[in-house]
This record gives structure tokens, C-alpha cells and sequence, in this order.
């Protein structure tokens, strides 16, 4: 589902990433942090899909937003456990969304 963000200005964080075989808990691990990151002050939404390569896609209101995100204990314990088990590669990229636009039918 595409996230129903406000009008710009807000923030997103781009994770891509390559997963390692199987599934080792990463399923139950991410829905967790969507649910975790719902629960977060400045939060606007999330939009993920999965192929060869994975990308996720958070929406927030600002850098402090996402600078606490980054810093959840929880947060914290699943990127570690992400990079010991679960990606052969990932890259963070945050960027302002200046403008959007699109439709809904």
C-alpha cells in the first residue's frame, strides 16, 4: 500500500537491502519494527517490497524523528542482529521530500 504522507516538507529513509538464505526470524523481526516505528513521534508511513533486492521506505516528519528511531534500544538490536544474520549487503540513504504528487483511486 502506498503511505498517505502530509504535504511536504517531511523526510524519507531509504533501506535497501540484499538478504542472506532464509528466513531466520527476519519476517517476524520486521513486522515488529513497523509496528514498533508506528508507534514512534513523527512517524508518517512506510511502503516496502522485496524481490532480488529489498527496499523500505519510512516516512517522517523531521531529523529529530528519525535520529530517536535510529536510536530505539529495540531499533538498535534488530539492525545488529540484521548485520550479523540477515543482509549480505544494505545502504541507508535519508532524503527531504521537497514535493510529491499522484492520485488514488
Amino acid at each position: 500500500m502506498i503511505a498517505k504522507t502530509p504535504p511536504p516538507p517531511y523526510y524519507a529513509v531509504i533501506f535497501t537491502s540484499v538478504r542472506t538464505e532464509g528466513d531466520k526470524g527476519y519476517s517476524e523481526m520486521s513486522d515488529r519494527m513497523v509496528e514498533l516505528a508506528r508507534q514512534q513521534h513523527g512517524f508518517l508511513g512506510v511502503e516496502s517490497a522485496r524481490n532480488e533486492i529489498g527496499i523500505t521506505v519510512s516516512y517522517w516528519r523531521d531529523l529529530e524523528s528519525i535520529r530517536k528511531w535510529k536510536e530505539n534500544m529495540e531499533h538498535s538490536q534488530a539492525r545488529g542482529k540484521g548485520r550479523e544474520e540477515w543482509y549480505q549487503s544494505f545502504k541507508t540513504r535519508i532524503a527531504k521530500v521537497e514535493q510529491d504528487y499522484g492520485f488514488d483511486r
